[in-house]
C-alpha cells in the first residue's frame, strides 16, 4: 500500500523532472523561447490544477478507485501520445491532458491516507511516502538523461506511460479504501469548497504553506537552462546535480520520520521555514561558484522543504472532520497553481536567475514565519501531535 500510495503522488515529479533534461535540446530543435518551452511544465501544471478540483469530490462521491483508475488512464493515453509529437504547441496540449490524468493520483492517495491511518500513525506514513517520492526526483531526471544518450526525447514519455501502467495495475487490485462515501450529489459535493473557505484555520494554512513552495519550483522550472545553457554541463552532469537536490529532500523527509515521534508538528515546520530561509541567504551570498554555488545552497533550502512537507499536509488535514478528497484536492490545487506561476515566472529574461531563486527563498520564508508564528497557537492540534 506504501509503495503504491508513494508512486501514484510521485506522479508529478516523475512527468516533469524525467523530461527536464530534453527542455535545451527542444529549444534548440523547434527553435522556440524558453519562456515559449516551459509551457510545456506550466502546461501541465495548469491541467493538474483545475481537475483536481473534480477528482476530490468524485473519490468522495463514487469512492477512490473509480476516479483514479479513470486518471491513470487518461495519463496513460497522453504520455503515449507525446512521444510522437513533432512540434511543440501540440506537445503542450498532451501536457495538459497528462496533468489531467496525473492529478488523480495525487489527489485521491492523500485522501487514502485519511480513510485508513489516524493521527500520528497517518503523518509517519505521510513521512515515509514523502522519503518514497523524493527517489522520483531524485532518479527521474537520471533516468531522463540515460534516455537522452542512449535513445531519444521521445523515450521519456513512453517511460512514463508504462509507470502509469503499473500504476492502474496496482488500483485494479487495491480493495476500495472509502468505506462510507458522501451521500450527496456529485455538485453538492463541489459545493463542499465552499465551505472549505468558510474553514478560516484550514484554508489559512493552505494558503500559507502554498507560498513556501515559490523558490522550490523556481529552481525547478530553470534547472536545466542554467546548468546546461550557462554553466555548460551536459544533459546527463545536469541530472546528476538535479539529483544531489532531489537527494536533500529525501533526506528531510527521512529526518522528518525519525524527529516527529519526539517533536510536534508545528514545531518541525517552524525549524523547516527557518532552515530556507538559511538557504536563500546562502545562496545570495554568492559564496562558491560554477554549478555548486546553485547546488550546495539549494541543497539547503530542499531539505528544509523535504523536513517540512509531511507535518505540514498532516496540519492542513486535521483542520477538517469531512470530506478528505475535497479537502485534498483544494490543498493541492492551491499548492500547484503557484508552482505553475512560479515556472513561468522563472523563465522570464533574468539578469541573474540564480539570485532570483535566492530572493524568493528569502522573502518567501521571511512571509510565511511571520504569519505562522502568531498563527500557530490557534491551530486545531490532535492529542498524539
Amino acid at each position: 500500500m506504501l509503495c503504491l500510495l508513494a508512486l501514484l503522488a510521485a506522479f508529478p515529479p516523475l512527468s516533469t523532472d524525467m523530461y527536464l533534461p530534453a527542455l535545451p535540446l527542444l529549444q534548440k530543435i523547434w527553435q522556440q523561447p524558453m519562456s515559449v518551452v516551459n509551457f510545456t511544465l506550466s502546461g501541465f501544471f495548469i491541467g493538474f490544477c483545475v481537475s483536481m478540483l473534480l477528482y476530490g469530490p468524485l473519490s468522495d462521491k463514487f469512492g477512490r478507485r473509480p476516479p483514479l483508475m479513470s486518471g491513470i488512464i487518461i495519463y496513460i493515453a497522453a504520455s503515449f501520445a507525446s512521444g510522437f509529437v513533432d512540434d511543440i504547441f501540440h506537445l503542450i496540449i498532451l501536457r495538459v491532458l497528462q496533468g489531467i490524468g496525473a492529478s488523480s493520483g495525487v489527489v485521491i492517495s492523500m485522501a487514502i491516507t485519511k480513510d485508513l491511518y489516524d493521527g500520528q500513525q497517518r503523518q509517519r506514513i505521510l513521512a515515509y511516502m514523502a522519503v518514497i517520492m523524493a527517489l522520483a526526483p531524485m532518479l527521474a531526471p537520471v533516468f531522463g538523461g540515460v534516455i537522452m544518450t542512449r535513445l531519444s526525447w521521445h523515450w521519456v514519455f513512453f517511460m512514463q506511460a508504462a509507470m502509469g501502467m503499473i500504476a492502474l495495475a496496482g488500483v485494479i487490485r487495491l480493495k476500495e479504501p472509502l468505506q462510507a462515501p458522501e451521500d450527496v450529489s456529485v455538485l453538492k459535493a463541489i459545493g463542499l469548497y465552499l465551505k472549505l473557505f468558510g474553514n478560516r484555520r484550514y484554508i489559512g494554512l493552505v494558503l500559507l504553506f502554498s507560498v513556501i513552495v515559490l523558490p522550490h519550483f523556481s529552481f525547478i522550472g530553470s534547472a536545466s537552462n542554467i546548468y546546461i545553457s550557462q554553466f555548460g554541463t551536459s544533459e546527463q552532469v545536469f541530472s546528476y546535480f538535479f539529483a544531489f537536490n532531489a537527494a536533500a529532500i529525501m533526506a528531510g523527509s527521512f529526518m522528518c520520520t525519525r524527529i516527529q515521534r519526539h517533536m510536534a508538528p508545528q514545531k518541525i515546520v517552524t525549524i523547516s521555514f527557518a532552515g530556507i530561509l538559511a538557504g536563500g541567504l546562502f545562496m545570495h551570498a554568492d559564496l562558491v561558484s560554477g554549478p555548486w554555488g546553485l547546488a550546495m545552497p539549494m541543497a539547503v533550502a530542499s531539505f528544509f522543504f523535504g523536513l517540512s512537507r509531511p507535518p505540514s499536509n498532516h496540519l492542513v488535514l486535521l483542520q477538517v472532520d469531512h470530506g478528505a478528497g475535497t479537502a485534498s484536492s483544494l490543498m493541492i490545487f492551491l499548492y500547484f497553481i503557484v508552482a505553475a506561476f512560479a515556472m513561468w515566472f522563472i523563465a522570464l529574461d533574468w539578469g541573474n536567475t540564480i539570485h532570483v531563486i535566492a530572493r524568493l527563498a528569502v522573502l518567501a520564508a521571511l512571509f510565511v514565519l511571520a504569519v505562522w508564528l502568531p498563527m500557530v497557537k490557534k491551530l486545531k492540534l490532535d492529542a498524539e501531535s
